[in-house]
């Protein structure tokens, strides 16, 4: 084999290496908003952000009666993201700049809070009286500093509009939130790029999901459990899974002997490699900037939610 093929072949072969796992997080259990309970793989005491992505949050699944479900009252954002997705149950929003809609089953608000909004997500009055099951993801995304004070945006998107695909053998199916799967690329925009997609694997199935080596990547598991990276490590139901930045390609399997279907969001995005500063609900680069966050709310300045 001449020098120039051998080194084609070791390109290939790097370009389409598989990552392994770098490590395993358990979720907490605490509570949010106005008293519902959450999963919260991240942040924690041992384990703060992971570079773009700040929080996520399982809100369920739960089975509430009439009456009794929570939401978040009116709070503010600055200077990142959060993306909800509901699997289940229904939720309302509305915010201080005049916005208002509603979340059902299957549906993603993508919502850029940019130089701040006060918010407030709260059960439908539908879901209110009747009860039923609550099941959901909070994803919270830093904005890169060019971004932090940009106008507040969402964006909607009715389950029926997120781009879905199953594989040729029906092992697979995929709903793509954020970037590109089995030939599937979804409609959100972001302002870095993000993965965010949704894999439910039956038994004997497997996942080799393209993730570009710049990417920080984990996945979390809904549902079941199965067997991820390329040295199939055992990853279960309320654990997140952290891929090593050493490959472009995420495997996960449902062994054949399994006996549910696995559910599991994949997430990825280019690390902003910033500096954070922190406090509640807001997520600038310096405390300095935290402190006029502060000083804005409390004059007003992000406005209030007409009642």
């Amino acid at each position: 084999m001449s020098m120039v093929k051998e080194a084609l072949r070791t390109e290939e072969t790097q370009t389409n290496k598989g990552r392994t796992v770098a490590g395993i997080v358990n979720s907490i259990e605490t509570l949010e908003g106005g008293g519902f309970l959450v999963r919260r793989p991240f942040p924690k005491a041992a384990f703060s952000d992971f570079d773009p992505f700040l929080l996520l949050d399982e809100m369920g699944p739960m089975d509430v009666a009439p009456g009794e479900a929570k939401g978040a009252p009116d709070h503010p954002h600055r200077g990142f993201e959060t993306v909800t997705y509901m699997l289940w149950g229904d939720m309302e929003h509305k915010d201080s700049s005049g916005h208002a809609g509603k979340l059902r089953s299957g549906d993603v608000q993508w919502m850029t809070a940019g130089a701040g909004v006060v918010h407030a997500e709260m059960p439908s009055g539908e879901f209110m009286r009747t009860g039923g099951r609550m099941h959901g993801f909070q994803l919270w995304v830093n904005l890169p500093q060019r971004d932090k004070m940009i106008k507040p945006r969402y964006q909607e998107i009715p389950g029926s509009r997120i781009p879905k695909a199953t594989s040729p053998d029906g092992m697979v199916s995929v709903s793509v939130i954020a970037g590109e799967a089995m030939g599937e690329k979804a409609v959100i925009e972001t302002r870095t790029p993000i993965i965010y997609l949704h894999y439910r694997i039956k038994p004997g199935g497997v996942v080799n999901q393209k993730v570009p080596h710049d990417y920080n990547a984990f996945a979390y598991v809904i549902d079941g459990a199965g067997l991820f990276g390329v040295e199939d490590e055992r990853g279960a139901d309320g654990q997140m899974i952290i891929f090593a930045p050493d490959g472009d390609e995420v495997r996960i399997e449902n062994p054949p002997d399994a006996s549910a279907t696995l559910e599991a969001l994949v997430i990825a995005g280019v690390p902003l490699n910033e500096p954070i500063a922190r406090y509640g609900p807001f997520v600038m680069n310096t405390e300095v900037e935290i402190h006029q966050a502060f000083e804005d709310y409390r004059r007003g300045r992000m406005g209030a939610i007409n009642s």
